[in-house]
């Protein structure tokens, strides 16, 4: 009592000392926690987009090549071509899940535009293979035909008109190359050309990706045989399914009706390394940033230290009146649980809205484009993974460290 007497001013004094520590350490607490929010949401919003634009690239990979190589494709085995009459395309045809068959011939061809010269790959075709291609839809310039009025036209890939420094002309007329082929069966002789050429006019320049672009030349099959001399020697059958349609058992059943003699190969075998490619580079993408989110999430780790060092006193106060190890485990923990959820809450949302942003106004373009959008494609199924990855490590963040702090210190403080 005569230390108050004394001294009036101090007990205010200590009291607002100690009160301003506390909000001290609560507002550090509050910090650290909202820095754990916005950490887990940033990174869970990144997994999102990131997963979404992978699947938007998978996407325009599967258009840009699916759509020019079709569904299945069958080439001999032994030999470059083969007699159509060996194949019964209307067997093949009558199957419930063709849709068409196109025959088509392929040859390495020269072609030149004025003084340029270069090789390409002559493509000759039946006119389904047009609507078999959605070939309306890849048009750069001009239109998609390869017969107008018995005349034949050609499709040419769009670098490999430009190296020819040719173009499409928009009010009148048509571009013309010339084609050269080698000549079948012939003895070469001085003066005597090996090759075959005709003049064809293009009627537009197609665009679907980077190989087909700079080699593909796309001729009807009529002027292709003409060409190289073929009656009834073609190269190819391409066949069109529906989409539902396994390809893998369709593939089976063709094999069936054409036997061994020929290789039967579906669109993603033909371009097998460019799909595994795009699937390795997305998976190694989501463990890179799981491996930051485990990084991000030790800001957690650190909230769930700093809230248990500063509720000491409070957890003795729990023990004296009974509460258990257990009882107080639980507390930090889905104290944690909590703090990990409203990350992940706001990261999906922020991640999801982000996507829809991009879908809608079309912010993002994808370089060397001409503007055209950087794909995205929303998938529930990733959402889903992302979702259980991030939540399963965030029980494994908040368990192991509030184990380890209730089994160390829980005991000194009863003492």
């Amino acid at each position: 009592m005569s230390y108050l007497k004394s001294s009036p001013i101090n007990v205010p004094y200590f009291i607002a000392r100690r009160y301003l520590s506390a909000k001290k350490k609560k507002n550090v607490i509050n910090l650290i926690t909202r820095v754990s929010v916005v950490g887990i949401a940033i990174i869970t919003a990144a997994l999102i987009i990131l997963l979404s634009a992978f699947n938007g690239i998978e996407m325009m990979i599967e258009q840009l090549y699916s759509e020019f190589d079709s569904d299945i494709t069958i080439h001999v085995k032994e030999g470059k071509t083969f007699s159509e009459n060996r194949i019964d395309s209307k067997s093949i045809s009558m199957l419930p899940e063709v849709i068409g068959v196109s025959r088509a011939i392929e040859e390495t061809v020269i072609l030149k535009h004025e003084q340029k010269w270069v090789n390409a790959e002559l493509i000759g075709v039946d006119s389904s293979f047009l609507k078999m291609s959605h070939m309306d839809s890849h048009m750069v310039d001009g239109v998609a035909i390869l017969n107008d009025r018995e005349e034949n036209f050609a499709l040419i890939g769009a670098s490999l008109l430009d190296k020819l420094d040719g173009f499409i002309p928009e009010a009148y007329g048509h571009e013309s190359l010339v084609c050269y082929v080698p000549k079948r069966r012939i003895k070469i002789r001085p003066g005597k050309s090996p090759f075959k050429s005709q003049i064809v006019n293009l009627s537009g320049r197609i665009n679907f990706n980077k190989e087909v672009n700079a080699s593909s030349f796309i001729v009807p099959l009529n002027l292709a045989k003409d060409l190289l001399g073929y009656k009834n020697q073609i190269s190819a059958l391409y066949i069109d399914c529906k989409n539902e349609t396994s390809k893998e058992e369709l593939k089976g059943k063709i094999q069936g009706l054409v036997g061994r003699q020929f290789d039967v190969k579906t669109s993603y075998e033909k371009n097998e390394l460019v799909y595994k490619t795009s699937k390795s580079e997305k998976l190694i993408v989501l463990i890179i940033l799981l491996f930051i989110f485990i990084l991000a999430a030790f800001n957690l780790v650190a909230s769930l230290t700093v809230l248990f060092v500063e509720k000491l006193e409070n957890i003795k106060t729990m023990l004296s009146f009974g509460a258990s190890k257990k009882f107080l485990f639980r507390i930090f923990f889905y104290e944690g649980l909590l703090i990990a959820g409203k990350g992940i809450l706001f990261g999906v949302l922020l991640g999801y809205f982000v996507c829809f942003l991009q879908i809608q106004f079309d912010f993002i373009t994808m370089p060397n484009s001409g503007g055209e959008p950087f794909p995205i494609r929303i998938s529930l199924k990733d959402g889903s993974v992302i979702i259980l990855l991030v939540s399963l490590l965030s029980v494994i963040l908040s368990y192991l460290p509030v184990k380890y702090l209730i089994k160390k210190n829980v005991g000194d403080v009863i003492n």
